[in-house]
């Protein structure tokens, strides 16, 4: 999962070219001579995607092994060049935060922009590190990963409680918990289930 591009843009009502006002990108696994044409690239999509995303929508644009997704917030428009494999979820929470964090930081500033900037917006250069992580975007897939590992943490507590040496068997004789019927029962219960195993 990797994220090549973020770029913030102003999309104008009237069909005109949108205006870059901040972009971030990583083109450092494509080779050397042909890092400018990369970004060359990233800027017509970039550009080609937010023209064509109408206002207080999100969209998702296929091209080769890699998503464009867009979201445009009353004509301050959020990009992402996401590869394949990338979450759509965290990509547009992404695209959120990276909104909010630029309004928080310009206000509405970007209204009345008239021309690109390419001046580095540290901010933009950060999550681009940042959010390689779909985790760090998306809190609930952040939950999902932390319960999976507590989860394995927790089997591998119990096979290495058994692994000790210690048989379950033997942990049933011993305990004081269970009553004479339940320790019947489970050995009932072992004896039945031994006679039906497939070889």
């Amino acid at each position: 999962m990797k994220i090549t591009a973020l770029l913030v843009l102003k999309c104008h009502p009237e069909g005109s070219d949108p205006i870059i006002l901040a972009n971030a990108a990583d083109v450092s696994h494509f080779g050397y001579f042909q890092r400018p044409s990369v970004r060359e690239f990233i800027c017509f999509v970039g550009r080609t995607v937010a023209k064509r995303t109408p206002p207080d929508q999100r969209q998702s644009v296929q091209h080769e092994e890699y998503k464009v997704h867009s979201y445009n917030r009353n004509g301050l428009c959020a990009l992402g060049f996401m590869d394949d494999h990338y979450p759509v979820r965290s990509a547009f929470s992404l695209l959120n935060q990276v909104m909010d964090e630029y309004q928080k930081n310009f206000g509405e500033t970007w209204r009345t922009a008239q021309a690109d900037n390419f001046q580095p917006w540290p901010y933009l250069t950060e999550a681009l590190t940042k959010f390689q992580d779909p985790a760090e975007a998306d809190k609930l897939l952040k939950i999902q990963r932390e319960l999976d590992e507590t989860k394995i943490i927790l089997h591998k507590t119990i096979d290495s409680v058994l692994e000790r040496g210690e048989k379950l068997d033997s942990l049933v004789e011993k305990s004081s918990d269970l009553s004479a019927a339940s320790q019947m029962f489970y050995k009932q219960a072992k004896k039945t289930n031994q006679c039906c195993t497939i070889l």
